[in-house]
């Protein structure tokens, strides 16, 4: 691989002679010092270079001769690494020097795949590394082991080559294999994580766009409903002044008329003709002063085109989808308000009762203010002189909280109007029940055994006792023979009291008879 220098010294010291230079591989990262004689220096790298040449061979096709320059070189001198055509290949052999070289054939190589040449020696070129010097740790030639290493111990190369082998396999089979293994199975979860990510990402893209889509549909859709809720508002609206407009001009022509009639009549009339018309004259006049034919007041102006946009307040969902803006008609429509409680289902005497009265616009949108005029009247049906007094509190909100307390039992008829109309469903049947009457005694079997022989108590049943007792005893006359309230003297557990004018009624001495309820 390439190297790239990288020094961790100063410049002063980088630009004195001799100092080490670091170089840093690209391919693997490692830090590499180089030696005294530069890249020459490094480590030798053969099996790379067999694999240029083998491609150089397979790729350029025909090489020419390294020695005479001709074209179609047959073989190839693996000591001198050089290729050679058929009669250099002859003359290299025939030399005395270059005799003892291993020439091979280029299609033999080509066909096998790899080079099978010496290693040389860099020192002593034609020498072949067959020895090992131990100390220094290096292949060397013979020339090298008999000069340059001739006090170290050196040894064939095949001898030593079994036990740097093992070590060279221990290390590629326990720790690098089983890591280069764990390594590509993670490599291969990166890649499918990465796979994977991605048809996510894509899949969430598509759902966003989807979601896009379909969301500026229910908004075009909300947008559309909208408008065509302020055209069913400005109709309406437009609607309901036409008929008031038609209303009052039709009230005005009769009043002005009959203004206008009365005015001649006693400006021009004589006696005579005042007083024969004065009947007709009068009870027109006296029904249009009373107001009976004047249709409903008309609204203010800022009253009728009383609406208004919340484009932030949630409207529902529209195809599936929450929207948000409203259109809030601030006009009461009284045929869409409501009342609401138990206090219209069922009350009782002498209790006060409850509802709830909402004011809502055209759409049945409850209105968000208040200040309406609103009159609640409750009746009695069958005594039209008995009123019960009802309590409106404005709540600010478009909701009005009614009270009444009603004092006499039987069916009842409670107004509900706005603006002087009567909202939905008024009058309202109401029923009012008599109040229930709790005993106020106890319930026991007689009045000797509930007060422990008290010569005082007394019991509401006829019952009487010997001996100076008021109140009754076992077996004794009138007592009733089964337990009864003392306050009554009922024989129901669960019942109502009997009133003061039942009780008037019974003698202790009489026989009457106690009335099971």
């Amino acid at each position: 691989s390439r190297l790239e220098p990288f020094s961790r010294r100063g410049p002063a010291e980088e630009a004195r002679p001799g100092a080490a230079v670091t170089v840093l591989c690209p391919d693997c990262d490692s830090e590499v010092d180089l030696p005294r004689a530069g890249p020459a220096g490094l480590t030798t790298d053969h099996l790379a270079l067999d694999e240029v040449f083998l491609e150089t061979l397979v790729t350029d096709g025909p090489l020419g001769c390294d020695l005479c320059g001709e074209p179609g070189a047959e073989g190839r001198c693996e000591e001198c690494c050089v290729n050679l055509c058929e009669f250099c290949c002859q003359a290299h052999r025939r030399q005395r020097r270059t005799a003892s070289h291993s020439v091979q054939g280029l299609e033999e190589l080509k066909a096998g795949g790899r080079l099978c040449r010496p290693v040389l020696c860099s020192v002593h070129p034609g020498q072949e590394l067959r020895l090992f010097c131990q100390p220094c740790d290096l292949p060397v030639c013979p020339e090298c082991a008999a000069t340059l290493h001739r006090d170290h111990r050196c040894c064939p190369a095949h001898d030593v080559i079994d036990r740097h082998g093992d070590r060279i396999r221990e290390l590629v089979s326990a720790h690098l294999r089983p890591r280069l293994e764990r390594l590509e199975e993670n490599l291969r979860k990166v890649d499918i994580s990465q796979d994977a990510l991605q048809a996510r990402v894509d899949s969430a893209a598509s759902e966003v766009r989807a979601f896009a889509r379909g969301y500026a549909c229910a908004v075009e859709a909300h947008c559309l409903t909208l408008l065509r809720r302020l055209e069913d508002i400005r109709a309406q609206r437009r609607t309901q002044l036409h008929l008031q407009r038609a209303q009052l001009q039709q009230a005005l022509l009769d009043v002005r008329g009959a203004v206008e009639f009365a005015e001649r009549l006693l400006s021009c009339g004589s006696d005579a003709e005042i007083l024969s018309a004065k009947g007709v004259t009068l009870r027109r006049l006296a029904s249009l002063a009373e107001g009976g034919r004047d249709p409903r007041p008309a609204p203010a102006p800022e009253e009728a085109a009383a609406l208004s946009f919340l484009p932030a307040e949630p409207a529902g969902e529209v195809q599936g989808y929450p929207v948000v803006g409203v259109i809030r008609c601030q006009a009461v429509d009284v045929s869409r308000c409501s009342v609401e409680g138990e206090g219209l289902q069922s009350a009782t005497v002498g209790q006060r009762g409850h509802f709830t009265l909402v004011c809502r616009d055209s759409a049945g949108q409850q209105v968000a203010r208040g200040g309406e005029h609103v009159l609640v009247s409750v009746v009695h049906k069958e005594k039209r002189s008995c009123t019960v007094e009802a309590t409106v509190s404005d709540r600010g909100d478009g909701s009005y909280s009614v009270t009444f307390t009603p004092e006499e039992a039987g069916p009842h008829s409670v107004w509900v109007c706005v603006r002087a109309q009567h909202v939905k469903g008024s009058p309202f049947s109401l029923t009012v029940q008599r109040k229930f009457r709790r005993h106020g005694g106890t319930f026991h079997c007689c009045s000797f055994c509930s007060s422990g022989g008290d010569r005082e108590a007394r019991c509401g049943c006829p019952g009487t006792m010997p001996g100076g007792f008021k109140g009754c005893g076992h077996a004794h006359q009138g007592h009733p023979g089964k337990p009864h309230w003392s306050c009554c003297g009922s024989t129901v557990e669960s019942s109502e009291c009997l009133p003061l004018s039942v009780l008037a009624a019974v003698s202790p001495r009489a026989h009457l008879r106690t009335v099971e309820l």
